[in-house]
């Protein structure tokens, strides 16, 4: 049998734009992805702190060390510049391997979006 389980998790960034003419997705700073083992394309779950929204989209990669998080497309009308969000990925993992994982939390500097040394 498998679950589903928490992969990754970026806790608590500040949403720097919100574009509505573009495709889709979620534009997140490169460095936050390496530190949060997450990948360009991957599938992720975006918890809006700010005003309880939720929605599924895909990562696209910013520019490192930019503090980006933009919402793309029709995302853009669930969050507003300055909004707080959480972005989190999942994983489909055995269930007695699933017991054992442990899944890569980061907690950025909220200000600036940026990890925090």
């Amino acid at each position: 049998m498998q679950i589903e389980v928490l992969k990754s998790k970026i806790h608590r960034v500040t949403v720097t734009q919100a574009n509505l003419n573009y495709v889709g997705s979620i534009t997140i700073d490169e460095a936050l992805l390496e530190a949060a083992n997450m990948i360009e394309g991957e599938k992720v779950q975006v918890l809006n702190v700010s005003n309880g929204e939720r929605l599924e989209t895909y990562i696209i990669k910013g520019k490192r060390d930019s503090g980006v998080i933009c919402l793309n497309g029709p995302a853009a009308y669930k969050a507003s510049e300055g909004d707080i969000v959480i972005v989190v990925s999942y994983a489909l993992l055995d269930f007695e391997e699933a017991k054992k994982f442990k899944p890569t939390v980061i907690f950025p500097d909220t200000a600036t979006n940026r990890l925090i040394p």
